[in-house]
Order: C-alpha cells, then structure tokens, then sequence
C-alpha cells in the first residue's frame, strides 16, 4: 500500500486551437507521464483556453479521456479568465461604451456555470448535482482523505476596474458557502486543498511598475479568502493565473503557484502528502 496521496499540478495551458501540435504532443507526454509515474491525482487551475473558446475545453476534455485522467477522483479543474472573459470581445466599442456593468457581470457569471457544466463529471462525481462554483471533493484514499475546496476568481470585465480582464475576485457567496458549518463539518479530519485561479501574492514589491503590474492582475478581496481558507484549515492552496513557478506562505498556508504550461510544458508541481498529514513540494520536469 502506498505511503502518501501523490499530487501534480498544471496551470495556464492556453490552448489556442487544434492546431497547436508542438504543444498538445507536450501535453499528452505529460499525462502520459503522470500515469506511469503513479500520481493519483491532477489539478489543472486554469486558462485551459488562451480565447475563451468552448472548443479548446474540449481538446483538454479529449486529452483527459484519452489518458485515463477524465474521472472525478483523478483531476480536478478550475476556470482562469481566459477560459471565461473574451478580451478582444469585451473591448470592442459596443461594449467597452456599455454602461450596464451588472449585465457583464451575469453574462461572467454564466460562462463560469457553462464551463461547470462542460466539466460536469469533474465537478459532480456523475450525479444529479447541479455543477457550480464553489464545489468541495472530498476523496479516501488508502493513504489519507483528501479535501478540495475550489472556488471561481474570475472578475467580469470593466474599463475601469478590470481593463485587462485579468483581476480576480471570489463571489463573497463563495466565501460564505465555504465557511458554512455543513462544509467544514465535511472537511474535518482530511487534508484540505484550497484552489482557485488567482495568486494570492504576484510581485509585491515598493517599485511602482511592479506595483501597476501586481494592481492588474490581482485578487481584489485575497484578504477574505485567506480568512476563509484558515477558517476550514487549509493546508495548501493551488493556483495559477502569474506565470511563475513558485511557492510562498500567508497566514500559515503554503500557496502553490503552477506556473504556465504553455511556457513551461515539461515542468509541473509535484505534492506528496503522507498518512501523518506531512507534506512536500517540488517543481519537477518529465524526461526529455
């Protein structure tokens, strides 16, 4: 019997269509990989499209079948605001002079419950649960139980205050619903996983350029949802969004940046966590 519950953890694919061959051969070497090395479970958290196309879900969706990996306790996967917000769309001029902010705010809104649905069996085990934002796994395995908490951070465009359509912020329903007793009722005694799209920290620095950059890329209300994630115990929060791979802790919990496939598509997060409810970390790449 395995020891530990063995973790790996992408983000950022941007697949911009079928005829991407370089970097979907990249992908299936990678859940090739996986497979023989004996992970027992995939995060993906975020952008799987680079154009907020229904068609690139379903070339991840296609990869994940093929390999074995498209079943709830295999892979879990979140939407980045790319999967979500068509950016040349949203800027044109009927929109960017549109002042109804609340109907983009909906229309945010439903893409999230689209791709939910188009994700349903990852979301949802298969059964008659409506598939939505928040939603909790709570996985045995022969090693430990293993809990994930997966939340929306995307934030629908503005001119104003989200330009670049790449701010985040997590529905303070969300946040309420994670918080509730029921949930943390069902996550006692498992090693939870918190996980969204959005970093916590981006560059965090005095230097005013940093700071414009950190200002567009931002989760806005990261102070509310690093209150949520220690009110339910978590360990660990797996995100993307910031196209670096790194690690860094706030409030006790170990934040997980994945990186970016697309960039780095041989290097992945690898999370080991053992029956005592240790853990480790590295960032590791498949053979060449």
């Amino acid at each position: 019997m395995k020891h530990d519950v063995h973790i790996a953890h992408i983000s950022d694919l941007h697949i911009a269509g079928s005829g991407e061959g370089r970097q979907l051969q990249d992908l299936d070497r990678m859940l090739e990989y996986l497979n023989v090395s004996g992970y027992d479970h995939l995060v993906i958290s975020g952008d799987l499209s680079d154009r907020g196309r229904t068609e690139d879900w379903a070339i991840v969706k296609d990869k994940l079948v093929r390999h074995g990996w498209y079943h709830w306790e295999r892979t879990t996967v979140v939407a980045g605001n790319h999967d979500l917000i068509r950016l040349e769309e949203e800027m044109r001029f009927y929109n960017a002079m549109n002042p109804l902010q609340g109907l983009r705010e909906r229309a945010c809104r439903q893409r999230a419950e689209s791709f939910c649905r188009f994700f349903r069996e990852l979301v949802t085990a298969g059964d008659d649960t409506e598939p939505a934002f928040p939603f909790i796994k709570v996985m045995r395995f022969p090693a430990a139980t293993l809990s994930i908490v997966a939340c929306n951070s995307v934030h629908a465009w503005s001119p104003t205050d989200n330009p670049l359509g790449a701010r985040g912020v997590i529905d303070p329903s969300e946040l309420r619903a994670i918080a509730s007793p029921a949930v943390r009722k069902a996550l006692s005694g498992s090693f939870v996983i918190g996980l969204c799209h959005h970093a916590l920290k981006v560059y965090g620095t005095d230097r005013l350029l940093d700071q414009a950059f950190d200002w567009t890329m931002e989760l806005k209300n990261r102070d509310d949802f690093l209150q949520v994630m220690r009110e339910i115990d978590a360990r660990v929060v797996l995100h993307g969004h910031f196209h670096r791979f790194q690690t860094y802790t706030s409030g006790g919990i170990e934040f997980i940046n994945g990186g970016s496939f697309r960039y780095a598509s041989k290097r992945f997060s690898a999370l080991w966590i053992a029956e005592d409810g240790s853990f480790t970390q590295e960032f590791s790449d498949i053979p060449l």
